[in-house]
C-alpha cells in the first residue's frame, strides 16, 4: 500500500484501452511531415535491424522486429499512448460498444506480479470474488514473475466459455486463494439509475459508451414520469474510467444551458485546437443520429445536483464534472479525480487499416480554461468514502503518480502530487480497514457519500472529510498574500467545525 504501482499499465481484460481513455477514432491521412527526417538515428535503427538479422542466435521475421519497434516507440511517449494490433484494435472498438470477451478486471504491474485495480461490476471477476489489491502470482501452471504484463493479458484471454485458474495472494492472507474464472462475453451497462427515496434520484455513469447519451436520456425522462416533481439529481461517477468524447459532451450538455461549451482541447494539429459544444453535432451517435436530449424535460436543466467523483473518476467523467462545477451547476462531492486531462486518437494504420495507433494528440480544458492534466478535479465538497474517515484517499493511485505522464500546461506545480509516506504500522493498519470491508456497492444503502449527496440537496449536515488535498500550486498562492490564505483557511474550517458539531454526538476539538 505504501508504495505506488510500478510499471503501470490499465488494462480491461478483452479491451485494451488505457485508463480514462478519451478516445476519437480519427480516419489516417498521410500527413507532411514539417521537419526533415533525422537521417542519423535513422540510420542507426537501419544499422541495428541488419545486426540482428545476420548476428542474432536465431533468425527473427522482419515483421515481428519492425511490430515492436513501432510498439516502443509509442509506449515510450507517455502512459496512453499505445500500438494496437488486430486484435488489440478490435477489441477496443468492441469495448467502446460496451461489450468484450474477458474477465472483467483492470489490471496492473507491481513487483513482477499482476496486481488487480479493480473488478468490473458485474464481471465474472467480480463474482468469483476478486478484489482490488489482489496479487495474481499464477495463471494456470504458468508463473506470472517473468512474463510482462502484455503477456500475462494474452494468457488471462481466451475464447467465451473457456476456463483460467488464478493464483491469488491477498494481503492478511497466510495462504495463496486459488480461483476458477470463466471467460465471457461481457456487456457493460453504461447507465444506471434509481429514485432512492420520493423527490431524489441517482444516476450512474459507469463508462462513456456510444450508446451512453440515449441510454441516459431514456433514464432521465422514466425517473420524470415517477417522479415529475424531483427535488434533486445524484450524478455518480465514481470509478468511471472515461470512454469516448462525445459520450461526455452529451451527459454534461443535458445538465448545462442549450449550446454550451462543455470542453476545449488544444494540441499540435490545427484540428485539435476545438471548443465542444452542448450541441446534437457534437454528441449525437452517428451522421444520422437524433437527438436524444431532444425531448428531455426543461427541469433537468434546473434541478438541483450533486456530482460525486473518486480517485477512479477519470478522463470523460472528468470533463463532464469539471463543466458542471465551471458553470456552478452542480456541487461536486467525494475526493479528488484521477487527473487524466488527455485526449487519445485512435488512427488505423494502412495498408489494411486492421492495425491502429492509439495516440495522445490535445490536452482538454473546462469551460473557464482549467487543464485537468496531472491535476484532477478538485471537489467542492471534500466526503470520505467511508463514514469512520479513514483518509485511505492518498493511497489511490492518480495521474501524476504515472511515469512519463504529461505535465500540467496551465498550472506547472499542479503535477507536484506528494506521495504518501507511511511506516510499517500505519501500512498495515491500512491492510486491516481494507481487509474487514465488504465491497462497496454504489448505490446500495451501505454507500457512505451517496447518503451525505443527499444531505447536501436536502439542505442537512454533511460529514466532511478531515484530510485537505494538497492540490494549491506555487502559482496559486501567489493569487493571494500568505496572511489572507490563512484567514481564508481558518473561515473554512470554522465552518466545518460547524456542520460537524451538529452531525456528530460530541463536538470535535481539531485545533490545539
Amino acid at each position: 500500500m505504501g508504495s505506488k504501482f510500478k510499471n503501470f499499465s490499465l488494462i480491461t481484460l478483452g479491451l485494451i484501452a488505457g485508463i480514462g481513455v478519451t478516445m476519437q477514432f480519427d480516419a489516417i491521412a498521410q500527413k507532411t511531415l514539417t521537419a526533415p527526417l533525422p537521417l542519423e538515428e535513422l540510420r542507426q535503427l537501419t544499422d541495428v535491424f541488419g545486426l540482428i538479422k545476420t548476428d542474432y542466435v536465431e533468425p527473427v521475421e522482419d515483421k515481428k522486429l519492425l511490430t515492436e519497434a513501432i510498439s516502443g516507440m509509442v509506449a515510450s511517449l507517455d502512459p496512453h499512448s499505445a500500438y494496437l494490433d488486430k486484435k488489440a484494435f478490435k477489441e477496443l472498438k468492441e469495448g467502446t460498444q460496451g461489450k468484450f470477451v474477458g474477465l472483467g478486471i483492470e489490471v496492473g504491474m507491481e513487483d513482477g506480479y499482476v496486481k488487480i485495480i479493480s473488478p468490473i461490476e458485474d464481471s465474472p471477476a467480480y463474482r468469483a470474488g476478486l478484489k482490488a489489491g489482489d496479487l495474481i502470482t499464477r495463471l494456470d501452471s504458468t508463473p506470472v514473475k517473468g512474463l510482462s504484463l502484455d503477456e500475462a493479458v494474452k494468457k488471462m484471454r481466451g475464447e467465451p466459455n473457456t476456463k483460467i485458474t488464478l493464483t491469488i495472494a491477498r494481503k492478511n492472507e497466510d495462504k495463496p486463494l486459488v480461483v476458477t474464472v470463466m471467460r465471457q462475453e461481457i456487456r457493460v451497462q453504461s447507465v444506471k439509475s434509481k429514485v432512492v427515496e420520493p423527490g431524489y434520484a441517482w444516476i450512474r455513469v459507469t463508462q462513456f459508451q456510444d450508446r451512453t447519451v440515449e441510454d441516459m436520456a431514456s433514464k432521465i425522462a422514466a425517473i420524470y414520469t415517477q417522479e415529475p416533481n424531483l427535488k434533486g439529481l445524484i450524478l455518480d461517477l465514481r470509478n468511471d474510467p472515461g470512454g469516448v468524447l462525445p459520450g461526455a459532451i452529451g451527459v454534461a450538455g443535458a445538465f448545462l444551458p442549450k449550446d454550451a461549451a462543455v470542453v476545449s482541447t488544444n494540441g499540435q494539429l490545427e484540428s485539435s485546437k476545438q471548443t465542444f459544444y452542448a450541441k446534437r453535432e457534437f454528441y449525437a451517435s452517428g451522421p444520422g443520429g437524433g437527438d436524444a436530449l431532444g425531448k428531455l424535460p426543461d427541469a433537468v436543466k434546473k434541478v438541483p445536483m450533486v456530482v460525486l467523483v473518486n480517485a477512479g473518476s477519470a478522463s470523460a467523467s472528468e470533463i463532464v464534472a469539471g463543466a458542471l462545477q465551471d458553470y456552478k451547476r452542480a456541487v461536486v462531492m467525494g475526493t479528488q479525480s484521477f487527473g487524466k486531462g488527455s485526449v487519445q486518437s485512435v488512427i488505423a494504420l494502412p495498408p489494411d487499416k486492421e492495425t491502429a495507433v492509439k495516440l495522445t494528440t490535445a490536452r482538454y480544458y473546462t469551460p473557464n480554461g482549467r487543464s485537468i492534466q496531472a491535476k484532477g478535479i478538485v471537489p467542492d465538497v471534500m466526503v470520505d468514502e467511508y463514514a469512520d474517515g479513514d483518509g485511505l484517499d492518498g493511497f489511490r493511485l492518480h495521474e501524476s503518480d504515472l511515469t512519463k505522464h504529461l505535465s500540467n500546461d496551465k498550472d506547472k506545480g499542479a503535477n507536484i502530487a506528494k506521495p504518501v509516506v507511511v511506516d510499517q504500522a500505519e501500512e498495515q493498519r491500512v491492510a486491516d480497514i481494507e481487509k474487514k470491508r465488504k465491497p462497496l456497492e454504489f448505490g446500495s444503502a451501505d454507500d457512505f457519500q451517496l447518503a451525505q449527496a443527499l444531505n447536501q440537496l436536502k439542505g442537512l449536515p454533511v460529514k466532511v472529510s478531515k484530510v485537505k488535498p494538497e492540490v494549491r500550486s506555487e502559482g496559486e498562492k501567489d493569487d493571494k498574500p500568505i496572511k489572507e490564505q490563512k484567514q481564508d483557511e481558518k473561515k473554512v474550517d470554522k465552518k466545518i467545525d460547524k456542520k460537524n458539531q451538529k452531525q456528530d454526538e460530541k463536538p470535535k476539538d481539531d485545533k490545539k
